[in-house]
């Protein structure tokens, strides 16, 4: 009777966590989001392996709680970090409805830190982390969380900045930003972290603001310092001075 919460990090599988690894290895059931199950599913092919599609998020925490309540050692895999806009906060809150189950949370590499990694070091001073994405918040509340990571001079580290639905989020949030920083701002971004088809591009706040991004991209809005050192997104921690 025993839940794992596993983030799988950006899906590389150098990138997962020896925890997470160990974690699945002691499962008896593996759920999780159809596309996460796949980045997985070959390595554990004895084990049994439930999914659902995106936007089932309760019915598939449902599902990871009564297989737990049976008697399973089951674990729910997430993208990223389990604790970062992932299932770790649901499971919780689901948890008081079904019999006892022991919970353990296994965090992973979220993209805010492979997506840094590989522009170089946008994060080493101090940043905020924003959805674009408004299915679950309003979108008046993430332009003020924009605006005032903005006014606060923040490395702003964007996930979901758009999909097929959502085209304006992104120029919207870059606009925001304008109202506080220069355009000519460093940015950048990374599609596809850790998998295959991986790009990322150095860009200007108000180039940014003009690019085609989707929901597998994670975009980084500079601070006031933030320069670029040998083609390398760098925010100075100041140890320099």
């Amino acid at each position: 009777m025993k839940l794992y919460v596993i983030g799988l990090g950006p899906g590389e599988t150098r990138q997962m966590t020896l925890w997470a690894r160990e974690a699945l290895e002691a499962c008896t059931v593996l759920i999780g989001y159809q596309g996460y199950m796949d980045l997985i599913a070959a390595d554990y092919p004895h084990k049994r392996q439930l999914a659902t599609p995106m936007t089932r998020e309760v019915e598939r925490c449902r599902m990871a709680l009564a297989e737990a309540a049976a008697g399973e050692t089951v674990g729910i895999v997430c993208s990223g970090d389990a604790g970062v806009y992932g299932m770790a906060g649901l499971i919780y809150e689901l948890a008081e409805e079904y019999p006892p189950v022991e919970i353990e949370i296994v965090p992973g590499v979220t993209a805010a830190s492979s997506g840094a990694a590989v522009l170089g070091a946008p994060l080493m001073h101090d940043f905020a982390v924003i959805s674009l994405s408004d299915l679950l918040t309003p979108w008046e509340k993430i332009e003020a969380r924009v605006r005032a990571a903005a006014m606060a001079d923040f490395v702003i580290c964007l996930y979901n900045p758009a999909s097929r639905k959502r085209t304006g989020h992104l120029a919207r949030a870059c606009e925001i930003a304008m109202e506080h920083r220069d355009g000519s701002t460093v940015c950048g971004y990374v599609r596809n972290i850790g998998r295959d088809g991986e790009a990322a591009e150095l860009t200007t706040l108000s180039g940014l603001a003009s690019a085609t991004l989707d929901m597998f991209t994670t975009v980084f809005i500079g601070s006031s310092e933030t320069c670029v050192v040998n083609g390398k997104m760098v925010t100075p921690r100041g140890y320099r001075k």
